[in-house]
């Protein structure tokens, strides 16, 4: 059978927690089965680094919402990265994908960031692209499934297949069955705490304005998905760090202001979802805060002030800081229910879900969807969710 012989794939079935809008896919990766099961494999595979060590997975661990617990990332030669390893939950729908690079908008280009990328060495491939294909060639199932998964290519084990398999996996990497999901969609009153709830109202508040930035059904910045308008990416200088009293970063992270060279973007970084933050510690870019309640206490008091060493300043002075980082006032019992709300974004179905597990120890996953899951309907509109009393 010649290659456009074979009749077209399946279609990808998408099912969505309720609330939550389809996700935008290139017109040149659309969603199919064999698509993400492919690209579920090779995210658990060690083949993808220079020494065979690491993996995509290393890095993004299901039981951490798919980070890796560490205040920095490390790569496959030990090498440590500037920055903390994000969350892959709802990755379907950013406008961006890193920390700080507003030109990375698809997921195809992201993961070839860390495979390729020297400085710092990630996955280690750089240079090693035809070894890379060697080996998956070699291997018992890879030419099979990348057939399946590509019928229409005559040569499917390339390095483009590659990375529209594993971004097709990682759109499926969807988070929408928290507590709280369960109180704002299927109302649920006793899915909160008092606590929880009080803890809510304190988010959505105009007082202490956190939904400024992490707003809408992925609690983060801006999103794209289907039918959406583009939204251009922001990013916000929280006051987390003052050197020399002029508003400055370290080096190693100088956030927007390293892509721009503009001095109004120095210290500026995207928002990251809430969701699963109970799970994703350490906190901030660079992991500086261990805990949910340090984090309260950095916005309560509008900026971080770190008192001695070579990153001394007070982040509350920082001419660079984003108007929104005012600070407020807030009791003890005020802090403590706000940590029991970001506590109700815990998605334990989602960090358990077979289909998102390594497919070596995973049970095949079934056709039914998750618990809170739902076929395709009309979704609620995407915007910020209104603090509900």
């Amino acid at each position: 059978m010649t290659p456009s012989a074979h009749p077209p794939p399946p279609a990808y079935e998408w099912r969505l927690p309720p609330g939550f809008p389809v996700p935008r896919v290139p017109a040149d990766n659309p969603m199919t089965p064999a698509k993400v099961e492919l690209g579920r494999r090779l995210f658990y595979d060690r083949v993808l680094s220079g020494n065979g060590t690491y993996a995509c997975s290393s890095c993004h661990r299901q039981e951490l919402a798919f980070t890796d617990g560490r205040a920095r990332a490390v790569g496959s030669t030990g090498e440590p990265h500037p920055r903390g390893a994000l969350s892959l939950a709802n990755v379907a729908y950013g406008a961006t994908l890193t920390w700080a690079d507003p030109r990375l908008a698809r997921l195809e280009d992201q993961a070839r960031v860390p495979m390729f990328n020297e400085h710092p060495v990630e996955l280690g491939l750089s240079g090693r692209e035809d070894e890379l294909l060697r080996r998956l060639r070699a291997d018992e199932d890879y030419p099979g499934m990348f057939t399946v998964a590509f019928p229409e290519d005559p040569d499917p084990v390339s390095l483009e297949n590659l990375t529209r398999a594993i971004a097709s996996f990682e759109r499926t990497l969807i988070s929408g069955d928290s507590p709280y999901d369960r109180l704002l969609y299927r109302d649920e009153a006793g899915a909160l705490s008092e606590s929880a709830k009080r803890g809510m109202r304190l988010f959505f508040s105009e007082r202490l304005n956190c939904s400024r930035c992490h707003g809408g059904f992925t609690l983060s910045g801006p999103v794209a998905f289907e039918g959406a308008r583009p939204i251009a990416p922001t990013f916000h200088n929280t006051g987390l760090y003052n050197l020399g009293g002029d508003g400055s970063y370290p080096a190693d992270n100088p956030g927007l202001f390293g892509i721009t060279g503009l001095a109004e973007d120095m210290g500026r970084f995207r928002a990251p979802t809430l969701r699963n933050v109970e799970l994703t510690a350490p906190y901030m870019h660079d992991g500086s805060m261990r805990t949910l309640a340090e984090v309260i206490e950095h916005y309560a008091r509008g900026g971080r002030v770190v008192a001695d060493g070579p990153l001394a300043g007070d982040g509350r002075d920082s001419p660079r800081k984003s108007e929104l980082i005012r600070g407020f006032d807030l009791d003890e019992r005020g802090k403590a229910d706000l940590v029991e709300f970001l506590k109700s974004l815990t998605d334990r179905s989602f960090v358990g879900d077979p289909r998102f597990g390594d497919p070596r120890f995973a049970a095949p996953h079934s056709a039914a969807p998750r618990s809170g899951g739902a076929r395709l309907t009309a979704p609620r509109p995407a915007g910020p969710h209104p603090a509900r009393p």
